[in-house]
């Protein structure tokens, strides 16, 4: 055979790997210690998005997640994701389904529309898969993402502005209520204090009034006085003018060089 007719063999050879439809190699038994394809899923189970592989292939993605520990890795075009279950076989698909080349090796497969090709990354034989999931398709947690920020429909949008109003109706009112409070809390406490401050000034003043009273009384008392009245005057006579002295002063002169104020006792010769 010469070297054309072995090149146009090698090309009829490769032919069915160019083809799309036959990107996907067949599942094929777990292999300790290396990576094996083990098929085409329409959804990831519990695999988490992983890394973005510039040049993506089986032997970039099965490394990657071996290398972190994880027992079963998935591609679709360049993102890489890893876990340690298999998505649940009701989610198994076709091979012909997986049709995206690899960007870093174009004759392996790298998932395709909506779907992943999944590997066993050699770390363990025996890996269980996830339960069956609710929806028929389950999306990676990278693409959730922007679908999370699509506007909501119409309705969603007037639900939402409903749910929203009565919580702020019902805020005013508990802040109209605790303002009344505090109000209220306030003047009650304003007029206590000043019916106190009343109180104690009365108290005070009758205090004041009281000791008054009592030292009048005991300088009345000292000087041999009349004690005050109970209305609280006080006699303006002086203690020291007798009255008997009083009517002897009436009865003949007054010499100078005698203090009539008190009383003299004089002693005569019978």
């Amino acid at each position: 055979m010469s070297l054309r007719q072995f090149a146009v063999a090698a090309i009829l050879a490769l032919g069915p790997l160019a083809n799309a439809k036959n990107l996907q190699s067949p599942a094929t038994d777990p292999i300790p210690g290396t990576d094996t394809v083990h098929g085409c899923y329409k959804s990831l189970g519990t695999l988490k998005h992983q890394q973005t592989i510039q040049f993506n292939s089986q032997g970039a993605c099965a490394g990657l997640c071996r290398d972190n520990g994880s027992l079963v890795a998935a591609s679709n075009t360049e993102e890489c994701y890893c876990g340690d279950q298999y998505p649940n076989k009701s989610d198994l698909v076709d091979d012909s389904e997986c049709t995206e080349p690899c960007p870093g090796f174009g004759s392996q497969a790298c998932g395709g529309l909506d779907t992943y090709t999944v590997y066993n990354t050699g770390k363990k034989v025996s890996v269980g898969e996830a339960p069956a999931s609710s929806s028929s398709t389950s999306t990676p947690s990278k693409t959730s993402s922007s679908v999370s920020d699509a506007p909501a429909s119409t309705s969603d949008i007037t639900e939402t502005v409903t749910a929203s109003t009565e919580p702020e109706t019902g805020s005013g009112t508990n802040v109209a209520g605790i303002a009344a409070g505090v109000v209220v809390g306030v003047v009650a406490i304003t007029a206590f204090g000043g019916a106190v401050f009343f109180w104690l000034r009365r108290k005070r003043n009758a205090e004041i009034e009281e000791e008054h009273r009592r030292n009048a009384a005991v300088n009345a008392f000292i000087g041999g006085g009349k004690p005050p009245s109970s209305s609280g005057g006080v006699s303006m006579t002086d203690s020291r003018l007798d009255p008997v002295m009083n009517r002897r002063m009436s009865d003949g002169s007054i010499a100078d060089n005698q203090d009539y104020s008190r009383r003299i006792l004089r002693v005569t010769n019978a």
